[in-house]
């Protein structure tokens, strides 16, 4: 008797599955054409709104500050998988709160260009994949199932499919066969398995296909991009070359200085490492001591390797985080994985203690391979490390417009000042903004008030050149720009 059982579970199992792949087809096919997606081969576009920069709150309570799109255009080929965006933005929070390049001075063009190739990473292709046009073609090309869900009251049809980073990407498609949300998760060094949104409505006719009139964009759950487009072209002719090398594309990151990290002494036994995001190493006797890890696991790696190269035979087990923003963040997986305390001002505390537990499933790195959980202290107004003989001033920037848990760290000994994102050293021969940056002017205002003898500066945005950066420097900036 089991086996007629089982072959007849086993017919009911395949029907199942194949009734479950028609449907799929059947969903798709009718979305398609609501959407008119073979129709729309080509797409141009113009919308105002706002973008906001992930990760760089002035608090991480705080959703990401936000900036005006004074212009967005945006030209996408579907049939060659190539995307282009020329957008001009503006500041827009006034005072300038937060990271994310503020203040931003006049108009900042910004352009990215995406031509999908056999090696372009999976997280660009998405920028045309999470379109409601992308997104069905590919859920098309791709083994897609389907499943009904309610969300809000509101019945969908979830089309799925595996990306090629093996994470699932959903599309949520309404009653009238038009996709109202895609989602589907990315990898972040910081924020681990990410959640990565985009939300359409307010559908218009367009030359045949429906688009949406607003897209919304969502990383991490707040808002990456909110867009109302007020134009839109079809099947014009666009041309989408890929970027030069060094052109075209978003602002890149400092290298990340994966190993053999330069390193210069300040005196026995404190460090300067550079060739990334710069950091400080000190020994502190039977230990290690970092200030600041990095931009990204492979330069938090980088610069405790340069530390124990620089230290032998001992552990780093402290690493003061300046503040918790996604770029000063990002290697602290890397202090997680070494099993050292991390130590940041007490506004990050929850914040890190969450974020840095999130699992890294889709890009396992250290941390996540071996279990470890992070381990983080606090510091309140002040905080004095006396390791080794070193002395480490830990001193919290209050009312600091950047970041509302920004620590400075100050080595009396050394007379030197380690500070992130309140001074960044533009090339010598550059013009100072006018009027200063409130975010200048408030470190050098810190300076005075908590009267430090600093007579060097160390950025954590080091000069390219890798010149030495003075308190002269510094006034002579803020000086020469309030005139």
């Amino acid at each position: 008797m089991l086996k007629p059982i089982l072959a007849s579970a086993i017919v009911t199992l395949l029907a199942a599955v194949s009734a479950s792949g028609q449907d799929a087809k059947t969903v798709i096919g009718n979305a398609s054409q609501a959407s008119g997606v073979a129709t729309l081969k080509t797409v141009q576009f113009s919308a105002t709104g706002f973008d906001f920069a992930l990760g760089q709150a002035a608090n991480p309570t705080l959703p990401w500050p936000r900036f005006l799109e004074k212009s967005y255009t945006r030209a996408i080929n579907f049939e060659t998988s190539a995307s282009r965006v020329d957008r001009v933005r503006l500041q827009g929070e006034n005072p300038p709160r937060g990271g994310g390049q503020q203040p931003v001075v006049g108009e900042q063009r910004v352009s990215q260009t995406i031509v999908v190739g056999p090696t372009t990473a999976w997280v660009q292709q998405l920028e045309i994949v999470m379109l409601p046009h992308g997104f069905l073609r590919a859920a098309a090309a791709r083994n897609a199932t389907v499943q009904t869900k309610t969300v809000g009251g509101r019945k969908y049809q979830v089309v799925s499919f595996t990306g090629d980073n093996k994470a699932k990407v959903n599309g949520y498609i309404n009653d009238q066969n038009l996709v109202e949300r895609v989602e589907t998760w990315i990898d972040n060094a910081f924020f681990g398995d990410l959640l990565f949104e985009s939300l359409y409505s307010d559908y218009k006719d367009v030359g045949g296909a429906k688009f949406p009139g607003h897209i919304v964009q969502k990383q991490g759950g707040h808002p990456i991009f909110d867009l109302t487009v007020t134009d839109v072209t079809a099947n014009a002719p666009v041309s989408i070359e890929a970027p030069q090398a060094g052109r075209g594309g978003p602002g890149a990151a400092p290298a990340a200085a994966t190993a053999g990290a330069p390193s210069e002494k300040l005196s026995d036994g404190v460090y300067l490492i550079t060739g990334g995001y710069a950091a400080i190493a000190i020994d502190a006797g039977n230990h290690i001591t970092i200030i600041e890890s990095g931009q990204s696991e492979d330069r938090g790696n980088a610069v405790i390797a340069a530390a124990k190269a620089l230290i032998p035979g001992k552990p780093v087990t402290l690493v003061v985080n300046t503040h918790s923003h996604v770029d000063h963040a990002s290697g602290l997986r890397a202090a997680v994985a070494e099993g050292a305390t991390i130590l940041t001002h007490q506004v990050n505390k929850t914040y890190l203690e969450k974020t840095l537990s999130q699992p890294h499933t889709l890009g396992p790195d250290r941390a996540q391979q071996n279990g470890k959980k992070p381990a983080v202290e606090s510091v309140g107004e002040k905080k004095v490390l006396n390791e080794g003989g070193h002395v480490i001033e830990l001193h919290h920037m209050t009312n600091f417009g950047h970041h509302e848990g920004m620590l400075i760290a100050y080595l009396p000994k050394e007379k030197i000042l380690f500070e992130a994102d309140a001074y960044n050293p533009q090339p010598p021969n550059a013009t100072p903004p006018n009027p200063p940056s409130p975010y200048t002017l408030s470190l050098l205002d810190h300076v005075k008030r908590l009267n430090l003898d600093v007579q060097r500066i160390v950025p954590v945005h080091y000069p390219a050149d890798n010149r030495v950066v003075t308190m002269a420097d510094l006034q002579k900036w803020v000086g020469a720009g309030s005139n």
